[in-house]
């Protein structure tokens, strides 16, 4: 059997296999940011993942860009949350939320009062979001002052204080992806001449900040990290990712984390060689439990675990339409189909409605 289908221990949380589920937004969460009414069971149905990983939940009102995504900041979303965390243990399954806030790839229509988005510079990015009227461009955002980050530092440390309420067993925090901790760190988004900008070492204090402020809520080794160094998701870029991408690592190696977890491709966007390369390099400067995340199938999953090079390989959208993926990988049988157009809002069709292996007849 194949080391990716064995069980393994992250910091000090034992997991039954390395198919990890990924991080997957569904925009079918309460408008109030309570999670939505048949979320228990769609997590309870993924429970045979070696760890799930939330969809992306906001820390806090400013925090969200999307129209019906999960927060983690008031007792009805705790309660909301808890709910789903107890029918994920009740199948012997482990569960770590993904906290969020997305900075400026939001719209003032999804904000508290039309509130202004908020980022480390006062630039718009080139994207688009999901809102009442369909998809619109993001707004303008404003720069964040001192006093705002301090505050959503703080927020950072609420909403994992919420979350060890809601029962979950570790956070990741989402510093990828192009939303506001990825924005600090990454020249095309920051333009500050304060502590919180020039120098990488600046650039990273934002993502520090927020890692301390948690790992005073939980154990390190019950948090981990998400980057994308290479991503060019949301607008975002930077001008030498290898080597300032390699100073945060090496940073983040101090506190004794959980893991990493690497965004090293997006769904149908193929690397170039020298981002590739990057990655490897990057990989290699990371001293802890490395998860692996883009387009991996069954046997490169299995090659990448045999090697060494990755201790977990989180699946994306083969979860959405494979509840059992682990199994089905393990057993090497064929993989539903994903329908595309239920992957956000909606109801039951497209998210809990996909059927285990046990359920389908065979001749």
């Amino acid at each position: 059997m194949s080391q990716l289908f064995n069980k393994t221990t992250i910091g000090n949380i034992d997991v039954n296999n390395r198919v990890f589920m990924a991080p997957l937004t569904r925009n079918r969460a309460k408008p109030d940011g309570v999670p939505g009414n048949s979320a228990a069971l769609y997590y309870k149905q993924r429970a045979g993942a070696g760890l799930i990983l939330t969809e992306a939940t906001q820390i806090s009102p400013i925090g969200k860009g999307y129209l019906n995504t999960p927060g983690i900041y008031t007792p009805a979303h705790i309660q909301g949350w808890k709910e789903i965390t107890e029918a994920v243990h009740a199948e012997g399954g482990k569960m770590f939320i993904q906290l969020w806030h997305v900075g400026r790839i939001s719209h003032t229509s999804l904000l508290p009062d039309g509130e202004i988005p908020v980022s480390a510079s006062a630039i718009q990015a080139h994207a688009q979001t999901y809102t009442q009227d369909g998809m619109v461009s993001v707004s303008e955002p404003r720069a964040m002052t001192i006093e705002d980050i301090q505050q959503t530092v703080q927020d950072y440390k609420a909403a994992a204080d919420s979350a060890k309420e809601a029962g979950f067993d570790g956070i990741e925090i989402h510093s990828a992806n192009g939303y506001l901790l990825d924005q600090f760190l990454q020249d095309k988004t920051n333009k500050r001449d304060d502590r919180y900008g020039g120098a990488i070492e600046n650039k990273m204090l934002f993502l520090l900040e927020v890692i301390e402020a948690v790992c005073d809520v939980w154990s390190p080794q019950q948090v981990g990290v998400r980057l994308s160094p290479t991503g060019a998701f949301n607008d975002m870029g930077d001008s030498n990712p290898k080597d300032n991408f390699g100073a945060v690592i090496k940073k983040l190696n101090e506190y004794n984390l959980g893991y990493l977890h690497m965004v090293e491709r997006f769904p149908g966007i193929e690397n170039s060689e020298s981002d590739e390369a990057i990655i490897r390099d990057l990989r290699d400067l990371w001293q802890g439990f490395y998860i692996a995340n883009g387009e991996y199938n069954r046997q490169s999953a299995i090659n990448a675990v045999e090697s060494g090079y990755a201790d977990a390989i989180a699946f994306g959208r083969p979860y959405i339409a494979n509840p059992d993926l682990a199994q089905r990988l393990e057993k090497n049988t064929d993989l539903n189909t994903p329908d595309q157009t239920t992957f956000y809002g909606g109801g039951e069709k497209g998210y809990t409605d996909y059927p285990f292996l046990e359920d389908l007849k065979t001749d």
